[in-house]
């Protein structure tokens, strides 16, 4: 059997957790500079506040309800995260992280013979031991497993948060009560087109033919998504999140950058943010690209330019091949930064900035260079070995290098943004 452990409004959730007072009460929480609303607990989908849509839009109607909101805080929400997922491992350790909130579990029924009360045990220790509630779908594939979650939080009082699909009849009625449009791999355009053909639920869609869904639904895919529905398991368990082959750090700013240091400083805070990914997956970059993008009245030097030499109009951002890969931040920032001092022109207001890093090897596979002694620079080693361990212990920025800028006013709003209580010994909640 197949299950997907899924948190409830978890970024809402998470701000909960240490400020019990909004428990009842609606919550929104803001993208990026504090653009649109991104995550809304039950409390406020009640309110019909949209989402997604721009929180200035929405702030008449969050004031007169009462609504708590609250700028991004994805420290926090990743470390809380890291905190569901260990709990969940410590009941059942079968498990492949899905994303920031969810999780699929491949449950061995030799072994677990009662599975409505598996899952409740998962749900009780989960808001035990962190404060984050959990909803359980459990159904022989992973497409039937999502419907069942999504059942589950329809009535969490009724199911107490665990949904269990095993028989045939049972897989009948949760398909007929589970729109088409929301089931897991049925995308927008696709609804669109299955309406006009008079499917509207997913018990509808799982009596086609899999020569229609090759045809009408993608291929293989479409095939794979009908034989889920009909309780044949497709996608098995990931062994493990693949290393990535590209690493990027990308941020808007809080207000127009127009100086070069400012610049420069925003493209080596970044090119850092990149650099401890790298250093976590255990490698090592062979390239770097680093872009910056003005806003829609300015000249758009960020999206398209005319390379003189070839007479093409070419991006703006500029790639830096490294004469040896590197997990280092100091040499990262440095070709970054050159970089960055290519791509400026003072008579522009950027609004965005960001890098990425590409050609990735494992750290234990950097080809040797002849003519340079610096491919495995032991002290380059020491100081980001030092870099992460500070800041993983006492915070993020806690340390960094001095080109990432003191007084970096430049960076994205999140006035509304909640301590980071759980990674910030400065934030840590005191109780008198």
């Amino acid at each position: 059997m197949k299950a997907i452990i899924d948190c409830n409004s978890f970024y809402a959730s998470c701000e909960r957790v240490f400020q019990p007072q909004l428990i009842g009460r609606p919550i929104v929480v803001l993208s990026n500079n504090d653009g649109c609303i991104i995550a809304r607990n039950d409390e406020a989908k009640l309110l019909d506040i949209p989402m997604g849509g721009p929180y200035f839009m929405a702030k008449d109607i969050c004031e007169r309800k009462g609504v708590s909101v609250f700028s991004s805080n994805y420290a926090l929400y990743g470390d809380l995260s890291r905190r569901v997922m260990e709990t969940i491992a410590s009941v059942y350790p079968d498990i492949e992280v899905y994303s920031i909130d969810e999780c699929f579990m491949d449950i061995d029924e030799k072994y677990v013979t009662d599975l409505h009360a598996f899952g409740r045990s998962i749900t009780e220790r989960v808001i035990q031991w962190t404060g984050v509630p959990v909803s359980i779908g459990i159904a022989p594939t992973k497409v039937l497993s999502k419907v069942a979650n999504r059942l589950s939080k329809k009535d969490k009082a009724r199911y107490k948060g665990v949904y269990v699909i095993q028989t045939a009849a049972e897989i009948e009625d949760a398909l007929r009560r589970t729109q088409v449009g929301d089931v897991w791999g049925v995308g927008w355009n696709s609804v669109k087109k299955l309406h006009n053909l008079g499917i509207d639920t997913a018990y509808k869609l799982s009596l086609m033919s899999e020569t229609w869904a090759h045809k009408n639904l993608g291929g293989v895919v479409g095939v794979r998504l009908i034989r889920e529905l009909n309780g044949s398991p497709c996608r098995g368990q990931a062994a493990g999140l693949d290393h990535k082959q590209h690493i990027a750090s990308t941020r808007s700013f809080g207000r127009a950058v127009t100086t070069l240091s400012e610049l420069k400083e925003a493209i080596a805070t970044y090119t850092s943010r990149a650099a401890e990914k790298l250093r976590s997956q255990g490698s090592a970059a062979g390239g770097i690209y680093v872009f910056a993008r003005t806003y829609k009245d300015d000249r758009c030097y960020d999206m398209i330019e005319m390379n003189e030499e070839t007479g093409k109009r070419e991006g703006a951002g500029r790639h830096r091949s490294l004469p040896f890969a590197t997990d280092s931040t100091n040499e990262l920032i440095k070709y970054a930064t050159q970089a960055a001092e290519e791509i400026y022109r003072e008579d522009l207001r950027y609004k965005k900035a960001g890098v990425m890093l590409y050609d990735l090897v494992p750290q234990d596979a950097i080809q040797q260079h002849l003519f340079e002694t610096n491919t495995d620079n032991p002290k380059n080693k020491a100081i980001s070995k030092a870099l992460d361990y500070i800041n993983k212990r006492m915070g993020n920025d806690t340390i960094n290098f001095a080109a990432n800028g003191v007084n970096t006013n430049w960076k994205m709003r999140c006035e509304l943004r909640s301590p980071c209580y759980t990674t910030k010994w400065s934030d840590i909640m005191v109780i008198e």
